[in-house]
C-alpha cells in the first residue's frame, strides 16, 4: 500500500529528520518551529484532526485574536502557517512506533513506513465521555468538556456540571463567574474532590449539588441543548432537568495506545518528560496534553510544541556533529542543581 506521499511499506525511503505525531496546537507548533529550522518535518495528523480544540466553540483566550475565532478556524491557521514554512502534513494514523532501533520506525494505518531520526509525540488526550444519547450530537452546541474554553458563552445561563472529582469542582467554581446557576450532578452521595474544593463548592451560593444522579440522555432543540434526562442511582427514579449547557468532567484519557512498554508513562497514562520535553528514549520528545496533566490550554500546548521542536533541533545538531549518543541512557533531567538561594 502507498501513502499519499509515495512511501511504500517496507521500502527504504529517505530518513526523516522529524516526525510529529498529532495535529493539535502542540503538533502544528512543533511543525512550524521544526520547519523554520529547515528540518522539513512530517506531521501525521491522526484520526482526531486538530485535537480537542477542534470541538471548542469560539476561542477568546488565545493571544493575537481579540475578535475570537472558532476552534476549527484556529486549527486551519496553525496548519497553514506550519505548511507555509515547509511542514508536510499527512492525513494518516500512526499504528506503531519502533523505538529500540535508530533511526526509529513509524508505521501508519495506510501501510506506510517511515524511518526518522527524531519523533515528537503530540497525540493529546480526550475527555472521558458519558456515552449517552445526544452527547455527540450536541458537542459544541451546549455540551462542553472545558469550562475555561467555553464558560464565557454561558453568561447569565443555567448550566450543569457532571462529575465529582477535583476537575468537576474546579470547573463548577469557574463557571460561577458567568452562569446564573450551576448544578453539579454526581452519581454518588459525596464528592471525590479535595476537602478545600468541596468547602468552596458548598459555600458558593450559585452552586447546588444533586446527589446520586446520572445523565441518561442530553436533549435539545434547534441545534442547542435544552435539558437532560436523569436517573437516581439509588431509587432508579427518572427525571428531567432544564438547562442551557452541560459540562462533562468525568476524567480525561491520554491518547497513549502506542507507548506502553516503549515510553515511560505515569500512573495516569501520561508520558513523563523533563523541562526540555525529553522522554526516556533519546531522540523522542513529547508536547501537549499527552504529557501535560495540569494546564491543558491551547496557549500552553503551543509553548510546549515550540520547546519540543527546539529540543529535537538540538538533538539533531548533536547527531550531525558526530557526538556520541548513549542510546541506553535516559536523557531526562529532573533533579537539577539550584543556582542560588533566594534572598
Amino acid at each position: 500500500m502507498t501513502s499519499t506521499n509515495g512511501h511504500n511499506a517496507g521500502s527504504q525511503a529517505p530518513v526523516e529528520n522529524v516526525i510529529i505525531i498529532g495535529s493539535g496546537p502542540a503538533g502544528f507548533t512543533a511543525g512550524l518551529y521544526a520547519a523554520r529550522a529547515n528540518l522539513s518535518p512530517l506531521l501525521i495528523t491522526g484520526n482526531d484532526y486538530g485535537g480537542q480544540v477542534s470541538i471548542t466553540y469560539d476561542i477568546e483566550n488565545y493571544p493575537g485574536f481579540p475578535e475570537s475565532l472558532s476552534g476549527p478556524e484556529l486549527v486551519e491557521k496553525f496548519k497553514a502557517q506550519a505548511e507555509k514554512f515547509g511542514t508536510r502534513v499527512e492525513f494518516d494514523y500512526v499504528k506503531e512506533i519502533v523505538v529500540d532501533q535508530h533511526p526509529f520506525l513509524v508505521r501508519t494505518e495506510s501501510g506506510a513506513e517511515y524511518r526518522t531520526r527524531t519523533i515528537i509525540v503530540s497525540t493529546g488526550a480526550r475527555p472521558r465521555y458519558l456515552e449517552v444519547p445526544g452527547e455527540k450530537e450536541f458537542t459544541g452546541k451546549g455540551v462542553s468538556y472545558c469550562a475555561t474554553c467555553d464558560g464565557f458563552f454561558f453568561r447569565g445561563k443555567d448550566v450543569l456540571v457532571v462529575g465529582g472529582g477535583d476537575s468537576a469542582a474546579e470547573e463548577a467554581l469557574f463557571l460561577t463567574r458567568y452562569a446564573s446557576r450551576v448544578r453539579i450532578l454526581h452519581r454518588r452521595d459525596k464528592l471525590r474532590a479535595s476537602k478545600i474544593l468541596q468547602d468552596r463548592v458548598f459555600t458558593n451560593e450559585k452552586i447546588e449539588v444533586l446527589w446520586n444522579t446520572v445523565v441518561t440522555e442530553i436533549v435539545g432543540k434547534n441545534g442547542a441543548v435544552t435539558g437532560v434526562k436523569t436517573q437516581d442511582t439509588v431509587t432508579g427514579e427518572e427525571g428531567f432537568l432544564t438547562t442551557d449547557g452541560v459540562f462533562i468532567f468525568v476524567g480525561h484519557l491520554p491518547n497513549n495506545e502506542l507507548f506502553p512498554g516503549k515510553l515511560e508513562l505515569d500512573e495516569d497514562g501520561h508520558l513523563i518528560t523533563d523541562r526540555k520535553y525529553r522522554t526516556n528514549v533519546p531522540g523522542i520528545f513529547a508536547a501537549g496534553e499527552i504529557q501535560d496533566k495540569v494546564f491543558k490550554q491551547v496557549a500552553t500546548s503551543v509553548g510546549q510544541g515550540c520547546g519540543a521542536a527546539m529540543s529535537a533541533t538540538r538533538f539533531l545538531e548533536e547527531l550531525e556533529a558526530g557526538h556520541a549518543i548513549d542510546w541506553s541512557a535516559d536523557p531526562r533531567e529532573f533533579a537539577l542543581p539550584r543556582v542560588g538561594a533566594l534572598a
